[in-house]
């Protein structure tokens, strides 16, 4: 069956689903109808006392939290502004200064009603699955069948609704630790917070101004953006694809049946991922300072008559850390390769090498395009891992050796700059246009990349 096909079943079983928020509106009667306002009658109608309690104090809890003062509605009203008093300075004649008087506070206000927001979403979905659960226990008691007590729904969490009982962790702390923070700093994006110096706690929403100022050339942040972006591509490009390709290549030749201490060599890379990686950048960092040992070790065989600039240069820079990319990245590379090299058929190399395939072209078409089928996800989730690639970047170069404009460096990566634009500029709203636009970047490449590809659209058809 078809994707398509798959899609208007659940479709048409959704539409006809005797369970659904619709179905329950349209034929559970009054008290089904009143549970929408009153979570939890239908439960009580029911004869589920405990759960019916269980969600009738949520709904007071949600009520107490927007209405309260300083709460959720408090807010959300202020949000269209984010806020109308600006902290102000008075005087004061006892002890003969100005004191600040503190007003409305901006970054206060936007987070506070993100999470407001947030915690109605998920209120309204609590609200559909309660009014679902009364209706379906009334249909129960209608019918004359068990209706579930509280241990029963208890026992159930442990056996069919296992995978609520699973999910509902992550998801609690997906939404306090990442659609919170995420949803406040996408609409930190459409604010002037950098310049929260001149107007102290106060800011405004400035709409796509920042956006526009990110693809103006004639912006100092404009002029930054795309050579940062382009070595960003340029470095994701070549870290992902020759480290997957040294490293196949590497793990072919400790796969064949020629060589000898197989286990020593996969050990002595496993070594090298053992050893965390801050420490072993950090190592490889001064051994290639103009002072450190290989220029050393260079100048005292007379190879060379002066310091070479591996960290001083822009260019020199990007290859040495291109080239230190490798040694960190090709042993994972190994190890995932060693495994979907020991499951190709041998028949298959038997069989090329009767018809008189040469080592090339067994690789060209038996190896590489079955490492590329099994592999595409993984290529992929790299290339991603790449462009998010802090750690190498930041503990190597630190995004220098030289300036590009006031924050970006030759080396910096979309997210090393992004990193300084809010711990080192404090300019927190273009720091998340950025942010915005390396995951619509991600997004479009990842999607783009995998759809396209053979794991996709032929799961099966490799052979």
């Amino acid at each position: 069956m078809s994707t398509q096909e798959l899609t208007k079943t659940a479709a048409a079983r959704r539409k006809g689903d005797p369970t659904s928020l619709t179905s329950a509106l349209k034929n559970g009667g009054p008290v089904v109808w009143a549970s929408c306002l009153i979570m939890g009658l239908g439960n009580f109608a029911a004869g589920q006392w405990i759960k019916g309690l269980l969600v009738l104090l949520i709904e007071i809890g949600v009520i107490t939290f927007v209405v309260v003062p300083n709460g959720g509605l408090h807010w959300l009203g202020l949000l269209p502004s984010l806020g109308d008093t600006p902290t102000a300075e008075v005087w004061n004649e006892d002890l003969g200064i100005y004191e600040y008087v503190q007003g409305d506070n901006s970054q206060q206000i936007l987070l506070y009603a993100v999470a407001t927001i947030v915690a109605l979403v998920v209120f309204v979905i609590v609200w559909r699955a309660s009014v679902r659960s009364g209706y379906m226990a009334l249909c129960k008691k209608k019918a004359g069948k068990k209706v579930p007590t509280f241990v029963d729904d208890l026992k159930a969490l442990l056996d069919e609704n296992i995978h609520k009982l699973l999910m509902m962790p992550p998801f609690v702390m997906l939404t306090i630790f990442t659609v919170v923070p995420l949803g406040y700093m996408m609409l930190m994006a459409f604010t002037n917070y950098s310049k929260v110096g001149d107007h102290l706690t106060l800011f405004d929403w400035v709409g796509i101004a920042n956006f526009a100022s990110l693809f103006d050339s004639s912006s100092a942040l404009g002029r930054q953006f795309f050579p940062v972006l382009q070595w960003t591509l340029i470095w994701a490009f070549f870290a992902t694809f020759l480290n997957f390709f040294a490293g196949t290549v590497m793990a072919m030749i400790i796969n064949r049946p020629t060589t000898r201490l197989k286990g020593l060599w996969r050990g002595v890379l496993s070594l090298t991922i053992a050893v965390p990686q801050f420490v072993s950048l950090l190592i490889i960092r001064t051994m290639f300072k103009s002072e450190g040992a290989i220029n050393q070790l260079l100048m005292s065989w007379g190879l060379i008559d002066t310091a070479l600039p591996f960290f001083t240069d822009a260019t020199w820079a990007r290859v040495t850390i291109i080239v230190i990319n490798m040694w960190v990245g090709i042993p994972y590379t190994v190890m995932s390769v060693t495994g979907i090299l020991q499951n190709i058929p041998a028949e298959q190399y038997e069989a090329a090498r009767i018809d008189g395939a040469n080592a090339y072209q067994q690789f060209v078409n038996i190896t590489l395009p079955y490492m590329i089928f099994v592999m595409t996800p993984t290529i992929i989730s790299s290339f991603t891992g790449n462009i998010n690639n802090f750690n190498i970047i930041y503990l190597l170069s630190g995004g220098g050796p030289t300036y590009i404009g006031d924050s970006a460096g030759q080396t910096d990566l979309l997210v090393t700059w992004l990193y300084k634009l809010t711990i080192d500029n404090q300019e927190y709203n273009l720091a998340a246009v950025i942010g915005i636009l390396t995951f619509v970047v991600l997004a479009t490449v990842a999607l783009i990349t995998y759809r396209n590809s053979g794991s996709y659209k032929d799961e099966e058809g490799f052979k």
